[in-house]
């Protein structure tokens, strides 16, 4: 029996786990809510509150299983979540360039518009840096969670068993 046979993957359900995360999974990810939107404002952050909601969809993918959890969370929401956290980023970067200001300079939209600079710090810190983070931690979760095995790889779709001769 080769050490690829030998490992068991298989996912076994525990009713007290799955109830646990029923239960404060709502609570973790509305935490890290509030975290990002006064990540400005308060100690913690949008880079530490999206990484708490990242961290509730890793604990979801622990209680009900990593395969269905990355079926419900689609690849291109994932994607999307990061590529609109580095657009917002960006485009609220080139909106002080435009308006006559050096880069992220967020005094540029009170003399233009009238607000107050605090909505370009909210649009990095929320729009940008907590979807971002929230982003990479759940893509770093799944792509260490499909794992990597030397003695394995992929044809056409089937999983075929190199064997070294020892």
């Amino acid at each position: 029996m080769s050490r690829a046979e030998s490992y068991d993957d298989t996912y076994t359900e525990s009713q007290v786990i799955m109830t646990s995360v029923k239960i404060i999974a709502p609570f973790i990810l509305t935490y890290g809510m509030f975290m990002s939107l006064h990540g400005a404002d308060t100690p913690g952050g949008s880079f530490q509150g999206g990484a708490i909601i990242g961290v509730t969809v890793l604990m979801l993918a622990f209680a009900f299983g990593i395969e269905p959890t990355r079926r419900w969370l689609k690849n291109s929401f994932i994607v999307g979540l990061v590529t609109g956290g580095v657009t917002i980023f960006i485009a609220t970067g080139l909106a002080t360039i435009a308006l006559g200001g050096n880069f992220l300079e967020y005094d540029q939209f009170t003399e233009t518009f009238g607000i107050a600079h605090y909505w370009g710090m909210e649009a990095i810190e929320v729009g940008g840096v907590a979807l971002i983070v929230a982003g990479i931690v759940i893509t770093l979760f799944f792509a260490t969670a499909a794992g990597f095995t030397p003695n394995r790889r992929e044809n056409d779709g089937l999983e075929t068993e190199v064997r070294d001769d020892d």
